[in-house]
C-alpha cells in the first residue's frame, strides 16, 4: 500500500514539474522574480505580487508577497528598492507603495488565477461587507488567500470545500476536492466567537450586521424588526411583535394628531394646533384644553361630562344633584337632580294646564313645540313637546339614530334634553332609536386619537379575541372561532382553541421540524438552526447544510483550521499531521502542507526538492525555482541565453549600503523630551526620598534623646502618609501628637530659663573670680601656719563659737561689744574642723597672727545676699556693723542642724542648708 502511494506521488510530482516547466517556458522574454533574500532570472508567467521598476535600471523585478526593507538582499533588489525613482505595478488584490519597509500582501479576500503557479490575469474577490446568498462562478487554476481568511468553494459533487491556505496548482488537490466551480462564501477567521449567519466577520475581528440585525454576533433583530430576515414592522405601527420569532403584529398603531400634541385631553387637535373639545368640555384652570366640564354639565362616574337635569344651571360632579336652579324653578324634593317650574296661574287664581301659560288674566296656549312653557315662543319652552329635546334653550328634533339636529349630541328621553356621547367618543348614535330608548343604549361611532372602537365603546386596546382592523386602525374585529387570538385578519391565529398549536397563522396539531412549542404557539428556530430547543442561536439541535458544524449549541459554517467535517459522525475531525488543512482523513487529503519544506502533490505533502538554493515561498506553497524556468547552460534549449545582470546573486556591500538620514519627526522629538522629563522627575523623586529618609532619621534621633518615642496610632500613621504624599511643612502643629505639646512647651521654657540663668551665672562668676583672687592674696598674707606647741601667740581670727544665731543676740553683740575684743575672742576658739566634725584635729592646728587687724577679709557676698532677719534694724546715727563671714554662717548652720531636730526651713534661711561640695573638705566652697 505504501509503495503504491509513493509511486502515485512520484508520478504526480513528475507531471507537475513538467507542466510547470512548460508553463514557465512559454514566456517569450526573460524576467527576474524576487523574494526577500533571493532573486532568480528566467522565464515565468507568474503575475502575483507587484512589478518593481526604476528609471535607468537594467531590468524590472517581479516581487512576490513578503516584506522588503532597505537592507534586503541581493544587491540588485536593494538598488531598486532604495532608488528614488522606484515605482510599483500591483496585481489585482494587492496594494502598497515604494516607501520602506514594504509589506507586499494580499488584501482580505481571495485572488483566483486561471492558470497554475499564479499565472494569468487574476480575479480578486474581496471580503464582503454584508452577507450574500449569491455565488460566484469560477474556473481556478490556482488560488491565493489573504491571511486569516477562509473560502468555501463547491466541488464537482456540490460539496463545500473549505480552503485556509493558498493553492499554487488546483490540479494537485485530492480527488475529493476536484472540479471547483463556485465560490460560495468568504469569511474572516478573526472573529471570536464566530458571527451568526446574518453577520460578516471583518478583517478587524468585528461582526458587521446588515440592516435590521443586532447583537455582537448579529444574532438578533434590532427593535422594530421581526422574523428570520429581520424585516421592518409596518410603517403605521409604533410598536409591533418584533424579534427573530416575532409575527410583526401591530401592537400600537401610530397615533396621528394625538390630543397630547396640542395640550388637549378630551378633544381633537386641528392642523393649526388648536383643539376642538367634545361636547360638555372646556379649558381647565391650568390652561389645558378640554380638561373640565362646562357650565350646565357635571362629571359622571365614567369620566364623561353629562348635561345637568332640566331647569338646573349648576350641578354636582358624580351624582349630578342640582346646586342652582333656573329662575322660576324649584328643586324637586324627591329627585334632587331635577328642578321643576312653578305652575302658571292667572290673577284670579286659575291654574293654567300643560300646554298653556298665564298672561296675567287668562291662560294662553304655548308654542306647538312645547309641552309646558312660560311664554308664547319656542324659546319659552320648559319641557319640549313629543319628539323634541332641549338644546341651548331651544327645542330641536332628533334623527333616526337619536342624534339631535345640528349637533353631535344625542337625545335623552328621560331628561327631555340633548345629552353628550360616552367617554372618549367623538360621535355616537342609538342602534335603534325610539321614544323608549335610554341613554345607556348609545354606542360610539368615532373615538379620540389613541383609542380604538370595541363593541360601541372607545377603549385603549382591543380585548382578547379581537384584532385591530388594518383598514381603519380603529375598529376591533372578532377573530375566527378557531382562533383564541389573532392578528391582521380574523383567520391568522396567534393562539388556537381546542388545544391546538398556532404555526404560521394556522392551527396545527404539532409543530414543524424547524420550530418548537411555547405557550400554545410554534416558535420558529433561529435561522442558523435546522432544529432547536429554544429560540436563541446557541440552542440548535441540528444544523443546515450551509452551517453543518454543531458546537456548543451553535451551528457554524466550518471547523477550525487543521480540522475537517466528517459527515458520518457529523463532527469535526483532526487532519493528518502533515496537513495544514485538509478535506478528509489521512495524508492523501491535504489541501496545504504544514511543513515549510514540503509541497502538495496529488493531495499528499512531499519533499519540495527545490532547485539550487531556492526554497518554498512562505504563504504560496511553491518553490521559487518552480515559478521560474531557467534554461540549462548547455544551449540545448530553444530559449535565447539569459542576459547577465549585475548584483542578482551578490549580497549588499558596505559601499552600496546607503544610510538614509532623515530629520526627526515632531512626535519623535516630543517623545524624547517627555522621556528626558520623566528621567528628571524620577531622579528628583529619588533625591527627595533620600532627603526625607535623612530628615526622618534625624527626627528619630531627636525624639529618642528627648524621650518622645511614643506608640504610633492610626492618626500618626495617617499624618506620616500625608507627609510622604504632599510634602512636610514644619509650621503644621498637628504633626506633633497633642499629648506631647505641653511637654515640648515646658522643655522650651526650661531651656530658655537655663540659658538666661547661665548668662547671669557666668557674669557673676567672672566678677566673683576677680574678687576671690584678691581675697586669697589677703588671706594667705594674713595667716601663718605652725606646728602644735608653737610659742606664737594665739591666732587673732574671730571665734565661730561666739556667733549668736538669734537675731537679737546678734544685734546686741553688734551694738554693745567691742569689735576688736570680739574678734580676739573668736580667734581663740577651736578650729573650724572641730566645730564641724566634733572631732579634734589630728594635725597641728594652723595659727596665723594678724598682721593688720583692719584688713580682715570682707565677705564675698553683699549685704543684700542675706535674709532680711539677719540685716540689722536701721537705727539713728552713723553705726557701722560688720556682717558675719561665710565661714561663720556655715558653721552656725551646721551647729544648729546638729543640735535641733529637723524642721521645715524658715523664711529667709533656706539658702543655709548644707549642700554637697564634692570631694573637697574646704567649707568655703559651695
Amino acid at each position: 500500500m505504501l509503495s503504491s502511494i509513493l509511486t502515485t506521488s512520484l508520478l504526480f510530482a513528475g507531471a507537475a514539474i513538467a507542466a510547470q516547466a512548460s508553463s514557465a517556458s512559454s514566456s517569450s522574454s526573460p524576467a527576474v522574480v524576487c523574494v526577500a533574500g533571493q532573486c532568480l532570472e528566467g522565464y515565468t508567467n507568474t503575475t502575483i505580487g507587484a512589478t518593481l521598476s526604476a528609471s535607468g535600471a537594467a531590468t524590472s523585478l517581479l516581487l512576490l508577497p513578503g516584506q522588503y526593507t532597505s537592507s534586503t538582499n541581493p544587491a540588485l533588489l536593494h538598488n531598486l528598492l532604495t532608488s528614488s525613482s522606484a515605482s510599483l505595478a500591483l496585481s489585482p488584490g494587492f496594494e502598497g507603495n515604494t516607501s520602506l519597509p514594504l509589506n507586499l500582501a494580499l488584501q482580505p479576500g481571495v485572488a483566483v488565477y486561471p492558470q497554475a503557479n499564479y499565472s494569468g490575469q487574476a480575479t480578486f474577490a474581496e471580503l464582503p461587507s454584508k452577507p450574500s446568498n449569491s455565488s460566484l462562478k469560477i474556473t481556478p487554476g490556482s488560488l491565493a488567500l489573504a491571511s486569516n481568511v477562509w473560502v468555501a468553494i463547491s466541488d464537482s459533487s456540490n460539496d463545500r470545500v473549505i480552503f485556509w491556505d493558498s493553492v499554487p496548482d488546483v490540479s494537485q488537490l485530492p480527488s475529493g476536492a476536484s472540479g471547483l466551480s463556485q465560490l460560495l462564501d468568504i469569511q474572516s477567521s478573526a472573529c471570536s466567537p464566530p458571527c451568526a449567519g446574518a453577520g460578516v466577520c471583518s478583517a478587524s475581528g468585528m461582526c458587521v450586521c446588515p440592516t435590521g440585525f443586532n447583537g455582537t454576533s448579529c444574532e438578533t433583530c434590532a427593535p422594530g424588526f421581526f422574523g428570520p430576515s429581520c424585516q421592518a414592522c409596518p410603517a403605521d405601527c409604533a410598536t409591533c411583535d418584533d424579534g427573530m420569532t416575532g409575527s410583526g403584529r401591530c401592537l400600537e398603531p401610530v397615533i396621528k394628531n394625538a390630543p397630547s400634541t396640542c395640550n388637549c385631553l378630551n378633544g381633537v387637535c386641528n392642523s393649526d394646533g388648536s383643539c376642538t373639545c367634545n361636547a360638555g368640555w372646556t379649558a381647565g384652570t391650568n390652561g389645558t384644553a378640554c380638561a373640565k366640564c362646562a357650565t350646565g354639565f357635571f362629571l359622571n362616574s365614567d369620566g364623561n361630562c353629562e348635561v345637568c337635569g332640566l331647569g338646573c344651571t349648576q350641578c354636582a360632579d358624580g351624582n349630578g344633584e342640582c346646586i342652582t336652579c333656573k329662575s322660576g324653578f324649584t328643586q324637586n324634593a324627591n329627585d334632587q337632580t331635577q328642578c321643576f317650574a312653578a305652575q302658571s296661574t292667572t290673577s284670579t287664581g286659575t291654574v293654567c294646564p300643560d300646554g298653556s301659560f298665564s298672561n296675567g288674566t287668562t291662560c294662553q296656549p304655548c308654542s306647538p313645540l312645547c309641552q309646558t312653557c312660560s311664554g308664547p315662543t319656542s324659546s319659552d319652552c320648559i319641557i319640549c313637546g313629543a319628539g323634541k329635546y332641549t338644546l341651548n334653550g331651544n327645542c330641536v328634533g332628533a334623527s333616526g339614530n337619536g342624534v339631535c339636529d345640528g349637533s353631535s349630541l344625542v337625545a335623552d328621553n328621560n331628561k327631555h334634553e340633548c345629552d353628550t356621547c360616552p367617554s372618549k367618543c367623538t360621535t355616537c348614535q342609538y342602534p335603534s332609536f325610539n321614544v323608549a330608548s335610554t341613554i345607556d343604549q348609545v354606542q360610539c361611532t368615532g373615538c379620540l386619537s389613541g383609542y380604538v372602537l370595541s363593541q360601541g365603546k372607545c377603549v385603549e386596546s382591543c380585548p382578547t379575541g379581537t384584532f385591530l382592523d388594518p383598514k381603519d386602525n380603529v375598529t376591533c374585529t372578532a377573530c375566527d372561532s378557531s382562533c383564541s387570538t389573532c392578528a391582521g385578519s380574523s383567520t391568522f391565529c396567534l393562539t388556537c382553541a381546542n388545544n391546538q398549536l398556532a404555526s404560521g397563522g394556522k392551527c396545527v396539531a404539532s409543530c414543524p421540524s424547524n420550530s418548537f412549542s411555547s405557550s400554545g404557539q410554534c416558535v420558529t428556530c433561529h435561522p442558523d438552526c435546522a432544529t432547536c430547543s429554544g429560540s436563541a442561536f446557541n440552542q440548535c439541535s441540528s444544523c443546515p447544510a450551509d452551517r453543518p458544524v454543531l458546537t456548543n449549541g451553535r451551528c457554524l459554517p466550518t471547523c477550525s483550521k487543521g480540522q475537517f467535517f466528517d459527515k458520518t459522525s457529523s463532527a469535526c475531525q483532526s487532519c493528518d499531521a502533515s496537513c495544514s488543512s485538509c478535506s478528509g482523513a489521512g495524508p492523501s487529503n491535504c489541501l496545504a502542507c504544514s511543513s515549510s519544506s514540503q509541497v502538495l502533490r496529488g493531495g499528499t505533502c512531499v519533499s519540495a526538492s527545490c532547485n539550487g538554493t531556492s526554497s518554498v515561498i512562505s504563504g504560496l506553497g511553491i518553490c521559487l525555482s518552480d515559478l521560474v524556468y531557467v534554461p540549462p547552460p548547455s544551449g540545448t534549449s530553444s530559449k535565447s541565453p539569459l542576459p547577465s545582470l549585475t548584483g542578482i546573486d551578490s549580497p549588499i556591500s558596505n559601499s552600496n549600503t546607503t544610510v538614509v538620514k532623515r530629520p526627526l519627526q515632531w512626535w519623535e522629538i516630543l517623545l524624547m523630551a517627555l522621556g528626558c522629563a520623566f528621567i528628571f522627575v524620577c531622579f528628583l523623586m529619588c533625591w527627595r526620598r533620600r532627603m526625607r529618609k535623612r530628615r526622618a532619621a534625624a527626627t528619630a534621633n531627636f525624639a529618642a534623646a528627648k524621650n518622645l518615642n511614643h506608640s504610633k496610632g492610626w492618626r500618626y500613621r495617617l499624618v506620616r502618609f500625608g507627609e510622604r504624599l504632599f510634602g512636610h511643612k514644619k509650621s503644621q502643629r498637628w504633626m506633633v501628637p497633642p499629648e506631647h505639646e505641653e511637654d515640648i512647651r515646658m522643655e522650651k521654657l526650661r531651656a530658655a530659663e537655663e540659658a538666661r540663668y547661665g548668662r547671669d551665672v557666668e557674669k557673676l562668676r567672672r566678677e566673683s573670680s576677680m574678687r576671690t583672687d584678691r581675697d586669697l592674696e589677703k588671706l594667705i598674707g594674713s595667716y601663718e601656719y605652725s606646728r602644735a606647741g608653737s610659742s606664737r601667740a594665739p591666732s587673732p581670727l574671730p571665734s565661730l563659737r561666739d556667733y549668736d544665731g538669734d537675731r537679737h543676740s546678734h544685734k546686741a553683740s553688734s551694738h554693745g561689744s567691742d569689735p576688736r575684743a570680739r574678734v580676739a575672742n573668736d580667734l581663740a576658739q577651736e578650729s573650724l574642723y572641730s566645730q564641724v566634725t566634733g572631732q579634734p584635729r589630728r594635725a597641728p592646728e594652723p595659727r596665723q597672727p594678724v598682721r593688720n587687724a583692719a584688713d580682715l577679709l570682707p565677705s564675698r557676698f553683699s549685704n543684700t545676699t542675706y535674709s532680711s532677719w539677719l540685716t540689722p534694724d536701721p537705727t539713728p546715727g552713723p553705726q557701722v556693723h560688720a556682717a558675719p563671714t561665710p565661714a561663720q554662717e556655715y558653721a552656725r548652720s551646721v551647729t544648729q542642724l546638729g543640735a535641733q531636730p529637723e524642721s521645715p526651713p524658715q523664711r529667709g534661711a533656706y539658702w543655709l542648708q548644707p549642700t554637697s561640695t564634692g570631694g573637697s573638705r574646704n567649707p568655703f566652697l559651695r
